[in-house]
């Protein structure tokens, strides 16, 4: 049975339900799919600060829709993330042969694109907090600063996997200069942005 087969919805499951699925023995959910969540949770408090920002932004329902397209987008990835990290067992899985290695490869280097998707998301996310935390309702701050931050750390780590995965594949390609990219652009958004409290 292939791994798509096996691999739950995690947006199906309670909070307590996909926790105690992360501190399991079982090899997924692992790091990409946490790193998916957390960029979604930081739309998801995007949303909400956009939502009751509309006394301070004129574009307050855009930047909320925003929020939403990206937490629906990153969201999903989690399984993606644990299905693709299956693809990699199963090939290591097969029996010693001449294109073993190969597929090994293979799903490596196809395992880090659902990172760098992550990481595509949570950079568009912290732009939109940082945008709340400069200029949107002031009582809210303290949940654009958390999005801002849950943001980051959701690129950095999902950059870190995608580059993880090629390194493991041997394969030097674009994708590592884009990761690294991503993780340059959220850090400087989130500089700017965090300075001051996001309103100095």
């Amino acid at each position: 049975m292939s791994p798509q087969n096996t691999t739950p919805d995690y947006l199906d499951l309670s909070l307590r339900e996909f926790l105690d699925r992360v501190a399991s023995d079982g090899p997924a959910p692992g790091g990409g799919s946490v790193a998916a969540v957390a960029v979604a949770f930081a739309a998801g408090l995007s949303g909400m600060a956009a939502r009751l920002s509309a006394d301070q932004l004129a574009d307050a329902t855009v930047l909320a829709d925003r929020a939403d397209a990206s937490r629906l987008r990153v969201a999903p990835l989690a399984r993606a993330d644990a299905e693709s990290y299956g693809r990699v067992l199963a090939a290591r899985r097969e029996p010693d042969s001449e294109t073993r290695a190969e597929r090994v490869r293979d799903a490596l280097s196809g395992a880090a694109d659902v990172p760098l998707a992550v990481a595509v998301a949570g950079n568009e996310v912290a732009d939109i907090a940082a945008r709340l935390l400069e200029e949107g309702n002031p009582n809210l701050e303290g949940d654009a600063m958390t999005a801002v931050l849950l943001a980051d750390a959701g690129v950095r780590a999902a950059a870190a996997l995608a580059k993880i995965n090629l390194s493991s594949a041997n394969v030097n390609d674009d994708r590592l200069g884009r990761a690294n990219e991503l993780v340059d652009m959220t850090a400087a958004t989130v500089r700017r942005a965090t300075q001051g409290d996001g309103r100095g």
